[in-house]
């Protein structure tokens, strides 16, 4: 996992995520921070391989561990997170070392999917889809303290395991 761990501690990857745990730290609905992120990234992994679909541990990794990173400008200005992480992921994933760096094809599977996990489109890509669902799938509406305070519709919650 050398190329994920170069993306955990490049300095802009780091600064972001301080700031967005520092503006989520008395929030009482889901944060977007390691705990989740991970838990994107494994339930990825695992219908990866489940599915079959063949796509690389570490470019779910990055997808997964990136696909939040522009929560604190959403915070901070309002510019929807999906847009301002790619904006972020591309600048990181752009500077990372010759020895450390994604091909460019995985590069834009990786933006993609960041651009894409809040709303699947209908043509998604098969890294853009796996993302969304495993991001969808890693809320634990169920057992959430603040979920009778959520704005998101019953539909939406995840009142049992997905996966």
């Amino acid at each position: 996992m050398k190329r994920v761990n170069a993306i955990l501690a490049h300095p802009l990857y780091r600064e972001c995520y301080a700031r967005l745990e520092e503006l989520e730290k008395d929030r009482i609905f889901c944060r977007h921070q390691m705990t989740h992120l991970l838990d994107v990234a494994r339930i990825a992994y695992i219908s990866n391989m489940e599915q079959g679909l063949g796509i690389e541990k570490e470019v779910i990794y990055a997808a997964a561990l990136l696909h939040d990173i522009g929560k604190y400008v959403q915070y901070e200005d309002g510019t929807p997170h999906e847009q301002s992480g790619e904006k972020i992921a591309s600048e990181i994933l752009g500077s990372l070392s010759e020895k450390d760096a994604f091909s460019d094809e995985e590069n834009r599977m990786i933006l993609t999917a960041i651009r894409g996990h809040r709303r699947l489109r209908e043509d998604a890509d098969v890294l853009e889809k796996l993302l969304y669902t495993s991001d969808k799938a890693s809320r634990m509406c169920f057992a959430c303290p603040a979920e009778g305070e959520c704005d998101w519709s019953t539909e939406k919650k995840n009142m049992e395991l997905k996966i």
